[in-house]
């Protein structure tokens, strides 16, 4: 019997990528964001100046040449059905190229979506049509680089019949993830949906296996398991919950370690699902050597963007001079008399002068007035900070305007300003 070929070899790779569907699952409350998706899907908040969250997923699929992408919506889903089909309708139909979005649309009976399982379950028939040898199923709301070939190849070279794609987090906080335990060979033993408990990693107390929501399926095993699932009243519907657990017993279900294939160490992958883990997210990028490279040409992040002219800093007298240091600043920005350090400025932002901003992302379209104070703040797009308003500098004020989190970031959005009359 002749032995499948190695991941090392691209030829073999990008066959793989070509004949797998990716899935993209965005269609989530974003409910831990806040106030922040209050009118947004959590995969369409901005993200590192120009970018949306879904940006980062469909940039790994069209750099890993996987070129047949649907994009499964439901919850307040304007704004990514707009970005999507602004920023990513470039592939070419006529050769087999698509993202297409798919609005949940009560396909199979009444029901809209009743987990992430039932959302592929109720589009069967659009998987079925393009003949996907693979099915790679994906989480829309996450922040990283990724290759998702070597993952194909690896489900293949194992015989696997379902991959899951799997980093090491903190126990404390794998509360929020699903999470696995593995044999030496990596084959997957116990699935733990969000457990109050996590197991930690043999000979790591302090470290636990956690899914990345990536799964790689076997096409028609796949179908089979989502009809079964469908049947069962007793199911919440759930890839973490329902079907990885009940495939383990009967299937081979192996994990498969995001790695840096040169070193070995884990990439770098974000979780943005707090407002803290947001922030954080975020303000690294301002740091001098980010972990996450957004400026890496090898690997680019698409996204749809306005044509904006260039940033501009205007004024140059004491008290009043437009300067950025240690901060990231996109275009069409306006930084009139104010003094950032050590933040993120979103397009079309304009600050006012002897205004002071400090660790602090400002969305799109933020407008801040003249001798306003902000520190540790996210402010949302489209934001109009009035003349003279102080935001993270007494917090138990904020607390009764805003929204501060557990770690005294404060986020501030229009309907807030608003309210304050």
């Amino acid at each position: 019997m002749s032995r499948v070929p190695r991941a090392s070899s691209g030829r073999y790779v990008s066959r793989l990528t070509s004949g797998t569907l990716a899935v993209v699952m965005a269609g989530g409350r974003g409910e831990r964001l806040k106030q922040l998706t209050t009118h947004r899907a959590k995969p369409a908040t901005p993200f590192g100046g120009k970018f949306r969250i879904v940006d980062f997923v469909l940039s790994n699929c069209v750099n890993s040449g996987i070129r047949q992408v649907c994009v499964l919506t439901q919850y307040k889903a304007q704004s990514l059905i707009q970005h999507v089909q602004r920023g990513w309708n470039y592939l070419r139909g006529e050769f087999g190229e698509f993202v297409d979005v798919v609005p949940a649309q009560q396909q199979i009976g009444k029901e809209w979506y009743r987990g992430t399982a039932d959302a592929v379950y109720q589009n069967l028939e659009y998987i079925r049509a393009h003949r996907p040898k693979h099915v790679l199923v994906l989480a829309g709301d996450h922040i990283y680089k990724m290759d998702y070939g070597p993952m194909i190849a690896y489900h293949v070279e194992k015989n696997a019949d379902i991959t899951v794609g799997v980093v090491e987090v903190p126990v404390e906080r794998a509360t929020e993830f699903g999470v696995l335990s593995v044999t030496e060979w990596n084959r997957v033993v116990k699935f733990s949906e969000k457990p109050r408990h996590p197991e930690p990693m043999p000979g790591r107390p302090d470290m636990a296996l956690a899914s990345m929501g990536i799964y790689v399926f076997n096409a028609r095993l796949l179908e089979k398991l989502l009809v079964e699932d469908a049947a069962r009243e007793d199911s919440a519907h759930d890839f973490g919950r329902d079907i990885i657990p009940g495939a383990l017993e009967r299937l081979q279900v192996f994990a498969y370690a995001f790695q840096d294939v040169r070193t070995r160490a884990q990439a770098y992958w974000r979780d943005v699902g707090t407002l803290d883990a947001y922030y954080e997210a975020n303000m690294e990028l301002v740091y001098v050597n980010p972990e996450l490279n957004i400026y890496d040409e090898e690997w680019p992040i698409w996204t749809y963007q306005l044509q904006r002219p260039p940033a501009k800093f205007v004024l140059d007298d004491e008290g009043r001079r437009g300067c950025a240091i240690n901060s990231m600043v996109s275009g069409g920005s306006i930084v009139s008399g104010a003094h950032v350090r050590e933040s993120l400025l979103f397009s079309d932002v304009r600050l006012e002068e002897r205004t002071h901003v400090h660790a602090s992302v400002l969305l799109p379209n933020v407008h801040v007035g003249r001798n306003c104070i902000i520190q540790r703040a996210i402010v949302d797009e489209g934001c109009d900070v009035p003349d003279g308003l102080h935001i993270g500098v007494d917090l138990a004020l904020d607390a009764k305007r805003f929204e501060v989190t557990e770690k005294g970031v404060v986020l501030v959005t229009p309907d807030m300003l608003r309210g304050l009359g």
